[in-house]
C-alpha cells in the first residue's frame, strides 16, 4: 500500500512540475521561409492570393488526395474561404480565410483548425521584386498554444518540422507558376 502512495505521488508531482514549467514558458511561435521565382512580382501576386490554387501546391493538402473541399466567396478576395476535411491525421478538418490583401505586397490568411485540435493561426506571403523577373516570396505563420499544451514546444521543435513543410510547399509553389 505505502508503494501505491509513492507512485501516485510521484506521478502528481511530475504532473505539477509539467504544469508549473509550462506557466513560465513561450506561448507563442512563428516560422518562415522564403524562395525565389522566376516571374514578375504582379504575376506572382496575383498567384498568391487564390486559395483554390494555393490547395495545387500546399504540402498539406497533396498529404491527402481525398481531401473534400468547399469554398465560400468569391477566390482572390478578402473573405473568401477554403474549407478543408480529411480522415488523415496531418491534414485534420479546419479553413482558412483571406483577411487582408495589399497589392503587390503582402497577402494575410486567417488559419482556422478544428481538428484533431481546436487551434488558429494567422499565415501570411510576402513578395517583393528582384528585378524585372524575379520575385523573393516569403510564406510565414505564426501561432500561439495555450497553457499547459505549451509544454509540448519544450520538446518539439515547430520551426524545424513546419519549416519543411513550407519548404516543400514553395518549391512545388515556384514550379507551378513557372510553368504558367
Amino acid at each position: 500500500m505505502m508503494i501505491l502512495w509513492i507512485i501516485l505521488g510521484a506521478i502528481g508531482g511530475l504532473i505539477v512540475l509539467v504544469l508549473l514549467i509550462a506557466a513560465f514558458s513561450k506561448k507563442d511561435f512563428a516560422v518562415e521561409r522564403s524562395i525565389a521565382v522566376n516571374k514578375p512580382l504582379p504575376e506572382t501576386y496575383d498567384f498568391l492570393t487564390s486559395l483554390e490554387k494555393q490547395n495545387q501546391w500546399s504540402k498539406w493538402a497533396k498529404t491527402d488526395p481525398n481531401m473534400k473541399q468547399s469554398y465560400i466567396g468569391t477566390d482572390k478576395t478578402v473573405g473568401f474561404i477554403s474549407k478543408w476535411e480529411s480522415q488523415h491525421k496531418q491534414v485534420g478538418e479546419g479553413e482558412q480565410e483571406i483577411m487582408k490583401l495589399i497589392p503587390n505586397q503582402r497577402i494575410e490568411n486567417e488559419l482556422r483548425f478544428m481538428k484533431p485540435m481546436k487551434s488558429f493561426a494567422n499565415a501570411y506571403f510576402t513578395v517583393a521584386s528582384e528585378g524585372d523577373s524575379h520575385t523573393r516570396v516569403a510564406w510565414g505563420f505564426k501561432s500561439r498554444t495555450p497553457w499547459p499544451f505549451n509544454a509540448f514546444l519544450l520538446f518539439f521543435n515547430m520551426e524545424n518540422a513546419i519549416g519543411k513543410d513550407f519548404e516543400e510547399g514553395l518549391g512545388n509553389m515556384k514550379k507551378m507558376i513557372e510553368a504558367e
